[in-house]
Parts: C-alpha cells; structure tokens; sequence
C-alpha cells in the first residue's frame, strides 16, 4: 500500500482526536458540524482525505460542480490547525514579490500577486456563510521588533504601493504605532487595510455545512489508515469502511506522515501555541490595540495576537519540533506574552492551546499529483487562513478536470526539500530555527 497507519485514538501529539481541544475556539462555537464517521464501504468520484481549509475548500468545489465527493478527516471537522491557529487574515504568500520575481520572473510573479488577491477575495465568500461573519474584523499590524527593521519595513509598503500599486498597505512609524498599540516592545511596522482577523474554527465549520448542503458527505472520527491504488481509482482504507474513489487529495497538513511518501521531504510538522487570557473589561482590551486590528511581528518565531469579541486577548508564540507539547503551555505562552504586554503579569489564562502546522523549506505551498489521480496539498507554513481554502478549490476544480490558473501557478513555485531526508529533516530544521529564535532575543 502506497501509505499506511495504526488507528489510534490519541493524535500524534497525544491529545485525544475523538474532541477539539481545549481551546478558545473550541468553548465559543454553538455545537460542532452533525459528520457522521463512516459506516460500511462507499463508492465515489472523488475522496478528500483531511477536514480542515483545504479538504473543505475542495469538497466545497467539487460538490457544487455536481460531483460525488466523500471527505473523512480523523478527528472532528477542523481538528487540525484550521480550526486552531491564530486567525490572521494575510494578503500574499510568506515570500515577497521581489523574492518571486527573481526566481520566476515577473510575469510569473504578477500572476501570484493577483491570486493572492483572489484568495482573499475568496475568503469573504465563505465568511458570509457563517451568521457570526467568522468574527471576522478588519486590519491587520505588522510590528518591527527592532529599531533597524522598520525602514526596510518602509520600503516594502513604498515598493507594493507604487510598483504592485497596493494601496491597502501604509507605513507605520514609531509614534503611528505607539498610538495604536500599547507596548514598548515594537518601533514602527506597517498596516494593512486588507488584512485582519477571524474565528477559524467558526470558519472551517461554515465551510463544512456548505459542502453538506452542496451534497459532499463529510465523515468525523474517520482516519484514512492506509491509501493504495484500485481498479480504476484509489482505494481508501479507514476503520468504518473502505472508499473508492476515482480521484483523491490528501489534504492532512501536518499529520500527513507516510500517507503520501513524497510529502514527508518537501514539508515539516512544527508546534505553535496560542493562550487567550481572562476578559480585560472593554476599556483595557481597547487600550492594548486601539484599532481592533490583528498583530503580527517581525520575529523569526513570529509573536502574533490580537482581542477577541469578548475582549480577552488572545496571544501566540513559541514554537517546538515534533509532535509532543509542553504539559502547561500556558506557563509556555505566558512569558512571550508578557515581553510584549508587561502589564498584563497578573491576569489569568482561561484558555491555552497548542496546534501542530506543517511549514516548507521555502515557506510556499507544496502541491503535487505524484501519480494519475492522486493530489496532495500541503505546506502552507502559517498563512493559511487565506490560501489554503482558495487553493483547496483551486486542487478540487483542477481534479475535475476544470482548467484554473490558482492550480496552474502553484506547479510553478519552487519546491525543495528538507536537508537531511525524510529522517534528519527533523534535527537540522530544529537547530536552524532554534538559532534563528535566539537571534530574535538579541
């Protein structure tokens, strides 16, 4: 079989898979999405392995273009880091446009610049699926740690505004910023009008209803426990069942191991972990980030955080390597948080998290079809929220046979492994970016 795994019912990093985890996100929806795990064998045209952006992104497409789609996803829908992360709503792709065009060339580069636009046109789509708008909230601050950062910052806003004509984008100096974000830690960054932020879980699941209502068939608590080739398809092996399916996506992110084997060398699972605190009152949650908008830093090892509606703060930073998290990531958080927020030493956390994303070597999206109806999609290293559900309909679409310039572009972007192979890639990426962390303390 081309990937196989033991069925579980601890993820990979030890938490429970049967429920989300005990996260902000997971104490303010409603009620998880009604996904029955699947009983008994199924034939389909198309299987989605992996219930997060952009499994759902594609079963979403492939739904509303008629077709039978099945989607099994190991734990609830949104398990994984689409119904975790921090919510930030990013315009364009973890490389800038100077970076692309040198390696592809400016037409090329022009192309990304406008499907990054309509991946974040996209987005508002599936935000106006949820009756809550996702919570989304708009604007989005990039601060710069370091006094020596910000004029670079400066001329990368002067650089989109006036060569990619991005006006959303405006600078921030020193005294811009301190007038919108209470802490000494940042001199200066800039803001973007068309980025924000969001409840991603609360998003994952208005997807999910979507593709319900379209007529894809969603299955929770369904682990694909080994994939192979079939008569005239794929076969998807799962506790409950074994699908056929003519065409499939592996769409697992960062529990994808030896599911699909070219995966494991062009992406890597790291740790990230969030901590909201207690309600501040609305006065004080004001007075941390005077704008509403979402934060994000310079740092190697971003700190990123943003208020919730109900005016709690809501922080993520650090990072580990592997599957397994610290037994109080609170107490892991918390000191990230308060070089930031010093004034917030005696508030309690209510709640505390971690989530496991999978990241590239050159931070861009890793897509592939490794053989005749098998796709993979993967490596969205932290800008997900946008891409990943665009480029999820962009797979699901190309599966279909429908020509789309989102599926062409991604074949185009450079795509090199990991040092090391499949098993040192682990080791020589956690000395590297444990190196980086420490230069961002200096």
């Amino acid at each position: 079989m081309l990937g196989s795994r033991s069925f579980e019912r601890a993820g990979p990093s030890g938490e429970d898979i049967r429920a989300f985890p005990g996260s902000f996100y997971a104490a303010t929806i409603a009620e998880p999405i009604d996904a029955p795990a699947l009983a008994g064998d199924a034939i389909t045209d198309y299987c989605i392995i992996g219930g997060g952006f952009t499994g759902l992104g594609a079963a979403l497409a492939l739904a509303r273009g008629g077709h039978r789609v099945h989607l099994v996803e190991a734990g609830p829908i949104g398990w994984g880091a689409s119904g975790r992360n921090g919510g930030q709503v990013h315009v364009g792709w973890q490389q800038d446009l100077p970076w692309l065009e040198a390696r592809l060339g400016r037409t090329t580069a022009a192309a990304l610049w406008q499907a990054a636009l309509a991946a974040r046109a996209h987005l508002d789509t599936l935000i106006a699926l949820d009756e809550d708008a996702c919570d989304y909230r708009p604007g989005l601050i990039h601060a710069d740690h370091r006094p020596g950062m910000v004029a670079h910052t400066h001329a990368h806003v002067a650089m989109m505004r006036d060569e990619w004509g991005y006006d959303s984008l405006i600078p921030l100096n020193n005294e811009a910023l301190r007038a919108v974000l209470a802490s000494e830690a940042y001199h200066g960054g800039s803001f973007d009008h068309l980025g924000g932020h969001l409840h991603p879980l609360k998003l994952a699941l208005a997807m999910a209803r979507a593709a319900q209502h379209a007529g894809a068939r969603l299955h929770a608590n369904t682990p694909c426990t080994a994939l192979a080739p079939d008569t005239d398809g794929w076969r998807v092996v799962t506790p409950h069942g074994v699908i056929r399916a003519g065409k499939v996506l592996d769409a697992t992110g960062a529990y994808a191991r030896a599911l699909v084997g070219e995966t494991d060398a062009h992406v890597l699972p790291i740790n990230n972990y969030i901590a909201t605190t207690a309600p501040l009152g609305a006065d004080l949650a004001h007075e941390l980030i005077r704008n509403g908008a979402a934060v994000s830093d310079g740092r190697f090892v971003v700190y990123y955080f943003r208020v919730t509606p109900d005016h709690r703060l809501l922080f993520g930073g650090g990072e580990s390597y592997g599957y397994r998290m610290p037994r109080d990531i609170g107490a892991f958080v918390r000191p990230h948080m308060l070089r930031v927020f010093p004034q917030l030493a005696d508030v309690p956390i209510d709640h505390a998290w971690g989530g496991t994303l999978a990241i590239s070597p050159n931070r861009l999206p890793f897509v592939i079809e490794p053989r005749p109806g098998l796709y993979a999609a993967n490596g969205f290293s932290g800008v997900g929220v946008v891409l990943a559900p665009w480029l999820g309909d962009a797979v699901g679409r190309a599966m279909a046979g429908e020509a789309n310039m989102g599926y062409d572009l991604v074949q185009r972007l450079p795509a090199p492994r990991f040092p090391g192979g499949r098993w040192m890639r682990w080791p020589t990426q956690a000395l590297a970016m444990r190196f980086m962390a420490l230069r961002d303390r200096f």
